[in-house]
């Protein structure tokens, strides 16, 4: 059985729900994980993350291709599989201010195994020390795979930095734990309807 454990949840353990399971999901919401954190002006905030599991339907029309809602409030991201026989909740790492947090609908158009990395012209502007490329391995923010959307700049990606899972910490994109990226890389296609709210 599936460890639903906010220990094991946090730790990085995505789960395949079913209906039974969703019971034991509203029992770990209940006791909410308060993190301290700092924001980006040095100021200490609290942040209640609550995770729990949703259905598909207030916010896609249908199921095509499977879908991905990215909760931005609550640090989670969603997948539903086309057949509605898989659905997955991961923790995520999110931008680090409101004005580089996009939201809205998106698809994926491009799907990499061993991303390599550019930092975009703003994050160059913003840190100029930062290197133009970084090829793919244990120094690159993208971590082992990387799903495009067809914003410009935007991924749903994975890190070697842990600590940022749960987090603002992004300069613009969704982050997940490595090895949940690499489940969702395997699950989501090409054409695969993002929302980010």
């Amino acid at each position: 059985m599936t460890d639903f454990s906010r220990r094991g949840f946090v730790a990085g353990v995505g789960a395949v729900l079913s209906t039974p399971a969703l019971a034991q999901i509203d029992a770990v919401n209940a006791d909410h994980t308060t993190e301290t954190e700092h924001d980006v002006s040095g100021s200490i905030r609290h942040n209640t993350s609550s995770f729990r599991a949703l259905d598909w339907r207030p916010y896609f029309k249908d199921l095509s291709k499977g879908a991905i809602l990215v909760d931005i409030s609550s640090r989670a991201l969603h997948y539903w599989a086309q057949n509605e026989e898989i659905y997955k909740l991961y923790p995520t790492s999110v931008p680090l201010t409101d004005e580089m947090t996009r939201r809205g609908r998106t698809t994926i158009v491009q799907k990499v195994d061993g991303p390599s990395w550019r930092p975009t012209p703003s994050m160059l502007k913003r840190n100029p020390e930062w290197p133009s490329f970084i090829p793919p391995g244990p120094d690159n923010p993208l971590g082992t795979h990387a799903l495009y959307l067809s914003w410009t700049y935007y991924r749903i990606h994975g890190t070697h930095d842990t600590r940022k899972i749960g987090r603002r910490s992004s300069n613009g994109c969704i982050g997940l734990y490595n090895e949940h990226i690499a489940e969702l890389f395997g699950m989501a296609k090409v054409g695969t309807q993002v929302l980010l709210i």
